[in-house]
């Protein structure tokens, strides 16, 4: 039985990889046909990225949109978690159901949508736009991270701050706040990447000013540009591993740091 599920994952983990594996080796590549067998080794299409001010511009919107949809989200995150996870009301699964919805809601949906009612509204498309788009679809991301946080807090460490003296805002700033600040990390930096790599909700709100997935959709359209857009695309295959390496550090970090003040060994 172990044999078969082995081969299984094998095949599995080598169907969904094996597209990204490409990029490096097209990317270095020093032919324009994205063919086999390859000619050689360049640096080329590398060399070419700091010569496009359009590429320029995409990126620095896109880090714009992707910092700003990161901050809010995760400000609404923890304000999410905070309340599923210590406070009982009317309704909260139905809220917190809602909240989450866009996790199950495919992104066309929610584009064209927004899109709509931001047409209706009368107003503009730019990078707000995308931003608000972003911040609907990465919050769930966020509660789903910090909701684990909080929920492996001690509720008795507040408690004994404010018998001590502390105003509730001053204990959730000197120990709450502390505690899940790996999941805080976390949650930046998962978002942040989600935001940065999303392309549908940026292509229907996107204004006059593109972000990078769109911008480099368009450039699909020139045969002579795919090497770049392959040296690119390994750049940002590259940043994102690393990005959700340390997220992944920093919640690991985060569930042994509340585990150690539940049994005790943080204090």
């Amino acid at each position: 039985m172990k044999r078969p599920l082995r081969v299984y994952a094998i095949l599995y983990l080598a169907f969904l990889y094996a597209p990204i594996a490409l990029l490096p080796l097209f990317a270095f590549n020093d032919g324009t046909v994205i063919a086999f067998p390859l000619r050689g080794f360049t640096w080329e299409w590398f060399r070419q990225l700091a010569e496009i001010p359009a590429l320029h511009a995409a990126v620095l919107n896109s880090l714009t949109i992707a910092l700003s949809s990161a901050a809010l989200a995760t400000c609404l995150g923890i304000l999410a978690a905070r309340a599923a996870t210590r406070f009982a009301f009317p309704g909260k699964k139905g809220i917190m159901g809602l909240i989450m919805l866009p996790l199950v809601l495919p992104e066309i949906i929610v584009a064209v949508s927004l899109l709509v009612v931001l047409l209706q509204l009368g107003l503009s498309l730019g990078a707000w736009t995308v931003i608000l788009g972003h911040v609907l679809i990465c919050t769930p991301f966020s509660i789903a991270i910090l909701n684990s946080a909080f929920q492996s807090l001690d509720l008795s460490l507040e408690e004994a701050a404010i018998d001590l003296g502390e105003t509730r805002w001053s204990s959730f700033r000197l120990i709450t706040l502390p505690l899940v600040m790996p999941g805080i990390i976390s949650s930046l930096l998962i978002s942040f990447t989600i935001s940065l790599d999303e392309f549908i909700i940026a292509f229907f709100l996107t204004g006059t000013e593109p972000t990078l997935p769109v911008y480099l959709w368009g450039q699909l359209r020139f045969p002579q540009k795919i090497p770049v857009v392959m040296a690119l695309g390994t750049i940002l295959v590259v940043a994102s591993v690393i990005l959700l390496t340390i997220a992944e550090y920093f919640r690991r970090r985060g569930a042994a740091r509340t585990g150690q003040a539940d049994t005790g060994g943080f204090l």
